[in-house]
């Protein structure tokens, strides 16, 4: 009979300390005790990668792309090392893996890269040997020989396509809160865990800007239906699991993404820019093309590439706040919400819809307050149950 074989992902808060670290190694213990094989990826130490950015910024305000690649795998490499020496002093043989000692192939895409690839057998040959297997998130290595990044958060995709490759019974990402909520709990206090959420919704929350879990690691576990959940380092619980095809709840989420820019260029660059940004590796969350006005909405980290390359273009920017609800009702209640936030002296910029979902652009100290209107509006008690009933009532 084939041993199960579990992979466990620990972030950043996670291994933030040698107290924690042996934290995390008891998990392991456990889980090995159990009778399972055990693969762990692990993050850098919390605060280690902007460290990191913070020295490579004081040489060049826009680091060259590989060698910061470079630079940033040495957080996970900390990490990995100093679990894999606690669980040795506490007798469970363990042996760490950068990614390209695991094997983890990616494309050339530096700084956020896509991995391509895993070839598991000095995984498995460790595995053979009992061996707890630690190895690095967040990256890999391009077909080069170059160490490459995954973008923030790549650590979960590392685990989940670990998991994917390894044919692995559960992939369980440890993190410092106990699961999937319906909005950040720090935002919204009375937001809720949920219990078991669709591949779909997490996908979009995921993709707005929710932080539990990464974007691509959401999507990998979706293409090969890897059974996935969401625990806390620091409580004993089940989490949140995801799993399955179609979503349920009418709004399940509320997802802010901070950090953005609203950089206005004129109508006729649009198409140059765009062609640009894609070039440059820029991520554009929404491009806007009203009567008046023309617009591209970026991180405020990436605009610094921009600036560089479009500075004549760029008649201004302005930071932003996207706030955006998910769910099966959610692309219908564009006047309603905006309606509700009016009332309450918040002014709505920008409104676009997706099939599952309703994007509001807002001034950034707006943000919180509206999260708070919107979670109450269509996701607590009474008031949502309320809603919820009209809409089904008007189909």
């Amino acid at each position: 009979m084939k041993t199960p074989l579990i992979v466990q992902k620990f972030g950043g808060t996670s291994v933030g300390s040698i107290e924690r670290i042996y934290t995390v190694a008891e998990h392991i213990i456990k889980a090995k005790n159990d009778g399972n094989q055990v693969v762990v990826v692990v993050s850098a130490m919390a605060g280690e990668t902007n460290r990191l950015l913070g020295l490579a910024q004081q040489i060049d305000r826009v680091p060259n792309a590989r060698e910061l690649d470079v630079l940033l795998s040495a957080g996970e490499q900390v990490s990995m090392a100093l679990l894999a020496m606690a669980l040795n002093k506490l007798g469970y043989p363990a042996r760490s893996l950068t990614g390209t000692q695991a094997n983890i192939v990616t494309d050339s895409q530096y700084n956020d890269a896509t991995i391509q690839s895993i070839d598991i057998r000095p995984i498995n040959e460790l595995l053979a040997q009992d061996f707890i297997v630690i190895v690095a998130g967040f990256q890999g290595v391009n077909e080069n020989g170059d160490i490459t990044t995954l973008g923030r958060g790549g650590s979960d995709t590392s685990a989940v396509a670990l998991a994917g490759a390894l044919k692995a019974d559960e992939c369980q990402i440890f993190t410092d809160v106990d699961g999937v909520y319906t909005c950040d709990p720090r935002v919204v206090p009375f937001a809720q865990k949920l219990a078991v959420i669709d591949f779909p919704s997490m996908e979009e929350m995921a993709r707005r800007g929710a932080k539990v879990l990464h974007l691509p690691c959401v999507q990998y576990a979706w293409k090969h239906q890897v059974p996935l959940r969401v625990l806390s380092t620091f409580d004993i619980n089940r989490g949140s699991l995801i799993k399955g095809e179609v979503g349920t709840e009418h709004i399940c989420g509320i997802a802010i993404q901070r950090e953005m820019l609203l950089v206005r260029i004129a109508h006729g660059d649009l198409a140059m820019v765009t062609k640009q940004c894609h070039m440059l590796g820029i991520e554009l969350w929404n491009v806007i093309e009203e009567t008046e006005w023309t617009a591209v909405v970026i991180k405020q980290d990436a605009y610094a590439k921009l600036d560089l390359a479009f500075n004549d273009k760029i008649r201004n920017s302005e930071p932003v706040s996207l706030l955006t609800t998910v769910g099966r009702q959610a692309p219908t209640l564009t006047e309603h919400a905006r309606a509700l936030l009016t009332e309450q002296g918040i002014d709505v910029h920008y409104v676009s819809t997706g099939s599952q979902s309703l994007m509001l652009m807002l001034a950034p100290h707006k943000v919180d307050n509206a999260a708070n209107i919107l979670h109450k509006a269509y996701i607590n008690s009474d008031t949502s149950l309320a809603f919820q009933a009209k809409q089904m009532l008007l189909g």
